[in-house]
């Protein structure tokens, strides 16, 4: 048992950590509260029970396997999760606080959450002795926009104000659990990943962190400017309602809003198939956002802390093959890229067409994809942080996973390194998360998270400083820094090694296109 300012809270000791589920960061967003930004927490009386994990937002359940969708949904979901080595002793302070890790989420704005078996955080923090939090955070809910007063109106953000609020209960909550608040490590993938670059970009989530690790953020995909109040206004015809009267959108029932919000994610057209990463997520609103993440990075306008970019190796399979699901003619894949980027298209397609002689087309749009959307504005960013004087980490993720069951039925990536391949990895939670590792594999995701775990520690990923004993018997092969002396980068694999980048050609060319 601990006491937060909010009060007593008791959890439960497993195996491999003490662990408090569920535990409120939030009033509860419901009511009149559905589109405001979150409201501190109220004390409560007596001890409240963090044994289980509690609802996850309101979502739709997708996929093809619904045993992996949350057993529970709820508007009232502004709830955390953390996790403590099992030899930390709470009923003491520590003598030496630990660093904290905070995971957020991906699931492109309108899915996922923090209780997911795969996000087990048990094994990560026991293993690497941090104290790791996940939480969760309002989704398509949450980034509505009807109008810009937000009184009247709902003004999105609401999910990034969200985890905002979580991560102001770590600075005044987390040293009770044994944490240093003067140390922590926000860390995402996806959508998860683009929310701490978000973080890395708005001044008053500054305080909060101390440093980052942004796993496939699709830097390509723009945030929603003017067009939000668009999509907003169809939304709300969906509803019956009228964008301006926020008293009728209140009274909707949370599923009919959500079936709103789906019908208005209208079906993807293939000519602009981009489309279909983000329907509903932040918007560029000139206060919180003030501009696109891209441009922050370029321009220097974010906190210049220690990161570590990642992408895997097929990141467009996942995108591309849920958009196409036959195969691609080239004269139709001639079509689309025209389509999609217009007057640079023929510089695209005679780059892209000699490499790729297959006659589905697909795995040539899948290339695309991963270089323009991920890998190659990454690697730019990261250039453009090391010339402002940051320290940066890159890394590939390139091993495609034994058990097919971490791709939940998604047979398009059983032989594919896809968006999200690391994640099986990262949390050694596979005992847990029903899929299964073969030794090299485990040893690999062993690494992983001693890296990680380093870089919470020390703010190098190879570094020895505070290494726990099992992270010692793992013998991590050495992750240089990203430097212009060789630019080089960690290929995760199951002999992961540091090699200079296999795609620097192509993203000499995307940096020359100058489309990002």
């Amino acid at each position: 048992m601990v006491s937060t300012k909010s009060g007593p809270i008791r959890g439960v000791t497993v195996d491999e950590a003490h662990v408090f589920y569920g535990v409120p960061y939030a009033e509860p967003p419901i009511g009149a509260y559905r589109w405001k930004p979150p409201r501190p927490v109220s004390p409560w009386t007596g001890v409240y029970d963090a044994s289980f994990p509690r609802a996850a937002c309101v979502q739709a359940c997708r996929g093809v396997n619904p045993k992996e969708c949350p057993k529970k949904v709820s508007e009232d979901c502004l709830y955390l999760n953390v996790f403590v080595p099992v030899d930390v002793n709470l009923s003491c302070p520590q003598r030496r606080p630990l660093p904290v890790m905070v995971w957020i989420h991906g699931g492109d704005f309108i899915a996922g959450s923090a209780s997911k078996p795969m996000y087990d955080e048990r094994f990560i923090s026991n293993f690497t002795n941090t104290v790791v939090v996940n939480l969760e955070y309002r989704l398509a809910f949450g980034f509505l926009v009807t109008g810009q007063d937000p009184h009247s109106s709902a003004a999105g953000n609401y999910g990034i104000l969200d985890q905002q609020a979580a991560l102001l209960w770590v600075q005044r909550n987390i040293g009770v659990f044994g944490g240093d608040p003067n140390k922590v490590t926000i860390f995402g993938e996806s959508a998860g990943a683009q929310s701490v670059a978000l973080h890395l970009m708005i001044q008053s989530s500054e305080p909060l962190f101390k440093q980052a690790v942004l796993q496939s953020l699709p830097f390509s995909i723009p945030l929603r400017t003017h067009d939000a109040l668009q999509l907003g206004k169809d939304f709300a015809e969906q509803t019956n309602c009228s964008a301006s009267d926020l008293t009728c959108l209140l009274s909707v029932p949370p599923q009919a809003v959500l079936a709103a919000q789906i019908k208005t994610s209208k079906t993807v057209n293939p000519f602009r198939f981009l489309e279909s990463f983000e329907t509903w997520g932040p918007n560029v609103d000139g206060d919180l956002i003030k501009e696109q993440a891209l441009s922050a990075f370029q321009k220097g306008h974010w906190q210049k802390e220690k990161t570590v970019l990642l992408t895997t190796s097929e990141e467009g399979v996942l995108f591309v093959y849920g958009v196409f699901n036959e195969p691609v003619s080239v004269v139709e894949c001639i079509v689309y890229v025209a389509a999609i980027f217009k007057q640079h298209a023929l510089w695209i397609l005679n780059k892209y067409l000699p490499l790729h002689k297959e006659a589905d087309c697909r795995g040539m749009l899948t290339q695309i994809v991963t270089d323009y959307v991920f890998l190659c504005p990454s690697r730019r960013s990261a250039r453009a942080s090391t010339a402002a004087g940051s320290h940066v980490w890159m890394y590939v993720f390139d091993h495609v996973a034994s058990d097919h069951r971490v791709w939940s039925g998604l047979r398009f990536c059983y032989e594919h390194v896809c968006h999200g391949a690391e994640l099986p990895f990262l949390f050694g939670s596979s005992s847990v998360a029903n899929y299964t590792l073969s030794s090299s594999e485990t040893l690999l995701s062993n690494r992983m998270l001693c890296y990680w775990g380093a870089f919470a520690h020390a703010g190098d990923p190879s570094s020895g400083a505070q290494q726990t004993a099992f992270c010692r018997e793992q013998l991590l092969p050495v992750w240089p820094r990203y430097s212009d002396a060789a630019w080089l980068v960690m290929n995760l694999t199951v002999r992961s090694h540091a090699q200079v980048g296999t795609r620097n050609d192509l993203c000499d060319f995307w940096d020359q296109l100058g489309i990002y």
